[in-house]
């Protein structure tokens, strides 16, 4: 039996997607809620499952084209169906970077029975997604030392998470010693603990190489023009000492990761504070409509996030209602959904404030663009010991940066300063408990 695969609707004001990676090609088995493709809309990227199992039979959409929403992108033959014979599959759209499928004898796989055993895997090979490869590469691991729960011994992507947590749970100071690069990174990371992304290589093949923009990368500068062109932008920058902070993690982060399973990044202290700030100045929580300002009850935090394609921005919703602990846990599993295509839309919609954080790179600051339609975005530089004054003598302290740009037409440069000035005081003297 055949089943149509669609272009599912990511959010009620979604209407169309992206087709931007197949992950399967024709005459290729694919197993139900297995990664098939991968599609990028106006509000968030997203790895799409298989609704049956079967074989790839049909490619009716090729990478880089858009379709609306319910438009059959695929088809799949279902169970004990046969592969689309080599004059049908020259009907269909593909790709033409995808290479021809493989001869039918390797390609399709005699589909395994209910109850019976999957044929065993060849000596070498680890049976997985791509999504699964792409975490055990950004984590480091071999796939080969995973124990493979799924249909043949293939590897889940719960199978390597569980593995990942049992391995960073496990001796971290043999952890710290075979990986030193991985703990010496600089001391405000993305909030997240995957690396940061790295810029492709270009090739050239003649004095200028032409390449599109990709799906996200477009959206990206759509509303970035947008932003420029809707508010008027103005910056300050504030530099904030951050010792008490920088103690309280360093007295805690230990133990906080052995109770949370979570590792004590500085991500939800600027969070908190900033959430602290606009209970006090709410304006910077606000939005124009047309002459009207719109104050928000709710305090939803957008965190941006990098990958390798582009930048996103889930958002911590409520996150005047939670205690540290709270919304450090929601930064941690936005950023890591976030990179592993796993965002819903509702992660990305309803922000009404949103931090950046260019220190993560080594920026002392940034001049962020306002995320539409908020009217304040903050930018975190990277903490680093500098020589200060205190008490009419020099002194060294853990400084940091933080930038404030906002929308120069509700929000006046007193109120700004108002708003940064609460949040260093909040830094300054932090006293919330952590643990």
């Amino acid at each position: 039996m055949a089943t149509n695969v669609i272009m599912p609707q990511m959010g009620e004001s979604v209407a169309e997607g992206t087709v931007t990676k197949w992950l399967k090609k024709i005459g290729e088995r694919v197993e139900r809620d297995e990664p098939l493709f991968e599609i990028s809309t106006d509000k968030v990227d997203a790895e799409i499952p298989s609704p049956a199992a079967g074989v790839l039979a049909q490619i009716l959409v090729k990478e880089s084209e858009t379709v609306a929403v319910n438009t059959v992108v695929a088809v799949i033959n279902g169970e004990g169906a046969a592969v689309v014979p080599p004059q049908a599959k020259a009907e269909t759209v593909s790709s033409p970077s995808v290479p021809p499928p493989a001869p039918p004898a390797a390609a399709a796989a005699p589909p395994v029975a209910a109850g019976s055993v999957a044929p065993p895997t060849p000596p070498g090979e680890v049976r997985s997604s791509p999504l699964v490869r792409r975490i055990a590469e950004e984590y480091g691991v071999d796939l080969a030392q995973v124990h493979g729960t799924g249909l043949g011994g293939r590897v889940s992507k719960k199978d390597i998470l569980d593995y990942v947590e049992q391995q960073s749970g496990a001796g971290q100071g043999a952890a710290a010693a075979s990986q030193p690069s991985a703990q010496a990174a600089p001391p405000i990371q993305a909030p997240g603990p995957t690396p940061a992304p790295v810029a492709p290589q270009m090739v050239f093949t003649g004095p200028t190489q032409v390449v599109p923009m990709t799906p996200m990368r477009q959206k990206i500068a759509e509303h970035m023009v947008t932003s420029k062109r809707t508010s008027a932008h103005v910056y300050t920058v504030y530099e904030i000492e951050m010792t008490r902070v920088v103690e309280m993690r360093e007295r805690h982060k230990n133990e906080f990761e052995r109770r949370n399973a979570l590792k004590l990044s500085y991500t939800p202290f600027f969070v908190r504070a900033a959430v602290e700030a606009i209970k006090q100045v709410p304006i910077i929580n606000s939005s124009v409509d047309g002459t009207n300002i719109i104050y928000k009850r709710d305090v939803n935090v957008g965190i941006a996030v990098a990958l390798e394609s582009g930048l996103i921005v889930p958002v911590i919703k409520r996150a005047d209602e939670k205690n540290f602990l709270g919304i450090a846990r929601a930064v941690h599993d936005l950023a890591e959904r976030a990179r592993t295509k796993r965002l819903s839309v509702d992660d990305v919609q309803g922000g009404t404030f949103t931090i950046t954080n260019p220190g993560s790179f080594g920026g002392l600051f940034g001049l962020p663009i306002i995320n539409q339609p908020q009217v304040a975005i903050l930018g975190v530089g990277a903490i680093e010991k500098r020589p200060v004054v205190r008490d009419d003598a020099i002194a060294i302290r853990s400084m940091v940066y933080l930038s404030l740009s906002y929308d120069h037409r509700v929000v006046d440069g007193a109120v700004a300063e108002q708003f940064l000035t609460k949040v260093k005081k909040n830094l300054e003297s932090w006293d919330e408990p952590v643990l």
